[in-house]
């Protein structure tokens, strides 16, 4: 099988993560995968030796509309260029815009295109153009991925009939999926969260749910780790609430399951999500977790009160609560820990592999 996989960039985002699991698991096969990003820089994640990794290096900045509509045709057509030359069995793209792009590069050249949303369509910001352009063109595409059965109700019920459901999947490192899972650190005192610093992942709403505890829990401490547009905003945050002391902004790090098995307790603050990939590692390592129920997302992967809590979305009291409840009690923290682990079963590499085989023998009558 010869796989074009399509994304804008292999930033430390979790779309990118998933892109970079998945085709490091079709390379294992011998499969020949090419991985095309629209920027020209290197995988923040890493890849086998065996994917290629071309950085098409045409995501240059427009300065007004008639430079983005040219800049936006030359990405196409430099991408068209790539895929004829090829000769591939299948094109598989994540994200919209993206999406729309390959869909376009793509069109009369015989080669199945797959296209993949990773967040929820509902609350992600787009503009206008490209959200007309997803309508105009995604039947076009053969197969249209979704994380979960909300976000395929999005969408009209002639794109829900070439759409499949495929969440993402939880890969983590042998110290973690093999044996025991005991954490470095069991009486730790540390809350943490990943992502990037964006609105979207509700950091100023963890910022002050925390605060209102933490004179309560004097012996906790808060760790968000991610970098984004929201950093400097998040930090004069911090000050103004008074936790210059107690919470930290820690940046980027390339091995997040070194900082989730020290911690004490994962919190998923986000106003929206697709299928978050760090509630998953944090869960996969054994950590009690606390998360928003946003539209879509936590609710698929936590059973509430099972192997996680759920409060209602963007409820700043209800996170605060949720939150003492679980630093004030060890015996519960231990009881959600060890249901939490079962996450990798649920949502294993192989199992999530399945279902892309499916999605691909749809399209392509092989695998």
């Amino acid at each position: 099988m010869r796989l074009a996989l399509v994304i804008a960039s292999m930033s430390a985002g979790g779309a990118e993560r998933v892109m970079a699991s998945l085709a490091n698991a079709w390379a294992a096969r011998d499969w020949a995968v090419t991985l095309f990003t629209l920027n020209g820089e290197p995988s923040f994640y890493p890849l086998d030796d065996r994917v290629r990794y071309r950085p098409l290096d045409v995501a240059r900045p427009s300065g007004d509309g008639f430079a983005a509509i040219r800049n936006n045709i030359g990405r196409a057509m430099a991408l068209r260029r790539v895929i004829r030359r090829e000769h591939f069995d299948a094109v598989i793209s994540f994200m919209g815009t993206t999406n729309v792009l390959t869909i376009l590069a793509t069109r009369r050249l015989a080669v199945p295109v797959i296209v993949s949303e990773r967040i929820d369509p509902a609350r992600y910001p787009i503009a206008k153009s490209w959200a007309a352009l997803r309508r105009s063109l995604y039947p076009c595409a053969d197969l249209l991925v979704v994380q979960t059965e909300r976000i395929l109700r999005y969408f009209p019920p002639s794109l829900q009939h070439v759409g499949c459901i495929i969440p993402n999947p939880v890969a983590v490192p042998d110290e973690v999926a093999n044996g025991p899972r005991i954490r470095k650190a069991e009486n730790s005192r540390v809350v943490i969260a990943m992502g990037r610093l964006e609105a979207q992942k509700g950091f100023d709403l963890l910022l002050r749910a925390f605060s209102r505890i933490a004179a309560k829990h004097a012996e906790w401490t808060l760790e968000i780790w991610g970098e984004g547009r929201e950093q400097a905003v998040l930090q004069a945050l911090i000050a103004e609430l008074g936790l210059t002391e107690r919470a930290r902004l820690r940046g980027v790090t390339r091995r997040p399951f070194d900082e989730l098995l020290q911690a004490g307790l994962f919190v998923l603050s986000s106003r929206y999500e697709g299928f978050p990939n760090a509630l998953c590692e944090a869960m996969a390592c054994g950590l009690p977790v606390i998360s928003f129920d946003c539209p879509t997302g936590p609710g698929e992967i936590i059973r509430d009160g099972l192997d996680g809590l759920l409060v209602p979305p963007e409820d700043v009291g209800a996170l605060a609560a949720g939150l003492d409840r679980l630093m004030s009690n060890e015996a519960e923290r231990r009881r959600l820990a060890a249901g939490a682990s079962g996450v990798t079963q649920r949502f294993s590499l192989a199992r999530i592999m399945s279902l892309w085989d499916g999605a691909l023998k749809r399209v392509t009558r092989q695998v």
